[in-house]
């Protein structure tokens, strides 16, 4: 069917056609125990701004952790282009990733269950190892990150003896995975709780900066890079920097629950949550980032990737004033929280369909809480494993930004919109044409960049 011949969308003939297109043989018995569990939530968890708060949580982390890093040791031109690039791509890309659940018209499928009841268990299952390997190494970057922040912050700042690695990971790591383990809506409040003052905070340091900002020497910086090789090779990190994609599914859903399945409502719904996301992460995020590379300099955030420690605790331990002591360390805890709970949402929702998927015998016994907890342990476990290990996280990353979410948010939807109905009315529409080609263009150069080492 051409798009000429589509129906007006969100039609009653529209959603007609786009059901018949659903195959519930292609989930299994679990999948569609879990979907019932999921259709007889009526209230949604959270609100409006809960859910902006809760994304823009998500996204922040490795943003203002890592991103000045990456992005700021390239120069001045670089960074100029990828400002301006940054914000269509955030948005187009995560609005397009949700329209897979906020479009559906079958209720109380998440996003993996919607790509298998359209395109077969198959493709299903290989979208949920993609989409596993998407938000599960993130989970793992934030382990090493929290545990690097506070052996940071214990010695510099407090003057301390380093703490024994592992007691530093396992209760680090414990104590975010346990407040997880409380419950979706316990987790998004404690998400905003962090949030709110986490933006003050953020903006504050970044005024608290200016003065240390050195046009001058930065514009004079030359990278070994040519220009456009160095705005290539910010954008697989630009892209991990303001993934939110972990998320979205779940949010989605929820949606649905507040708008009773009204399809047009639940994507409009979707469609502002995400614009005003979009915008928060952009503005607070790269305000910070040209913040922190105009105080910095190159040469200081080549030092930050050379000791693998997030931004703001470098920041803490060169600049020697008070604020910056105790502002640093505040800020980089609270975007690693609640990026943590955010990828840790996303984990639970990909592991619990590959078991789903795997071992369905056994997904039907037991139930919800137990898969629950079984992930939380296995996500602790692994974490604490990687931070005592403490691999470069920039590296893991560049490889997780570069090629699974930026084929799972850039490259996958699209696919999807050129093959189902339900979707076919975004297909061809210069947003998502945009998307892909910056989807495309994203592999093709992490891809080179591993391949030439």
């Amino acid at each position: 069917m051409t798009n000429a011949d589509l129906p007006e969308q969100y039609s009653d003939e529209h959603l007609e056609l786009a059901r018949d297109e659903f195959d519930a043989d292609n989930l299994t018995d679990a999948d569609i125990d879990q979907i019932k569990e999921q259709r007889e939530g009526d209230e949604p968890d959270g609100s409006f701004m809960r859910w902006v708060i809760t994304l823009f949580g998500t996204g922040v982390g490795a943003g203002i952790l890592f991103l000045p890093i990456n992005a700021g040791s390239f120069g001045f031109w670089p960074l100029v282009v990828a400002t301006l690039l940054i914000a269509p791509m955030v948005f187009f890309s995560h609005r397009t990733y949700a329209r897979i659940v906020a479009a559906s018209p079958v209720k109380g499928l998440d996003v993996l269950q919607v790509i298998t009841a359209l395109t077969g268990r198959k493709r299903g299952f290989a979208s949920a190892v993609l989409y596993w390997l998407g938000v599960y190494p993130p989970v793992l970057i934030y382990g090493i990150s929290i545990t690097n922040t506070l052996d940071s912050f214990i010695v510099n700042q407090l003057g301390g003896a380093q703490v024994d690695r592992w007691v530093l990971a396992t209760v680090s790591v414990g104590i975010m995975t346990g407040a997880y383990a409380l419950g979706k809506k316990i987790t998004l409040w404690i998400a905003n709780a962090l949030v709110y003052p986490l933006i003050i905070a953020l903006a504050a340091v970044s005024l608290y900066l200016i003065p240390r900002w050195d046009f001058a020497s930065f514009r004079s910086y030359e990278s070994d890079v040519p220009v456009w090789q160095g705005l290539l090779l910010i954008l697989p990190v630009l892209v991990f920097s303001f993934s939110h994609m972990a998320a979205l599914s779940q949010f989605a859903l929820d949606v649905q629950k507040k708008k009773d399945g009204d399809v047009e409502a639940v994507e409009r719904e979707v469609s502002k949550v995400e614009l005003v996301t979009a915008l928060m992460l952009v503005a607070f995020t790269m305000f910070f980032v040209w913040s922190c590379a105009l105080s910095l300099g190159a040469e200081g955030m080549d030092a930050a990737r050379e000791q693998n420690v997030p931004v703001l605790s470098y920041l803490a331990n060169e600049t020697d004033t008070p604020f910056m002591a105790w502002m640093s360390p505040i800020i980089a805890i609270a975007a690693i929280v609640t990026s943590y709970f955010g990828h840790l949402l996303g984990t639970e929702e990909g592991t619990g369909y590959l078991v789903r998927v795997v071992a369905p015998g056994f997904a039907s016994r037991v139930s919800t809480t137990t898969l629950r907890w079984s992930v939380n342990i296995f996500v602790f476990v692994t974490a604490v494993l990687v931070a005592v290990a403490n691999p470069s996280i920039l590296d893991m990353i560049s490889v997780v930004g570069g090629i699974f979410v930026a084929f799972l948010v850039y490259i996958m939807p699209v696919l999807l919109f050129h093959k189902a109905v339900a979707f076919k009315h975004y297909a061809r529409r210069p947003d998502t044409i945009f998307v892909l080609v910056v989807g495309l263009v994203i592999m093709g150069v992490t891809v080179w960049n591993i391949v030439a080492g």
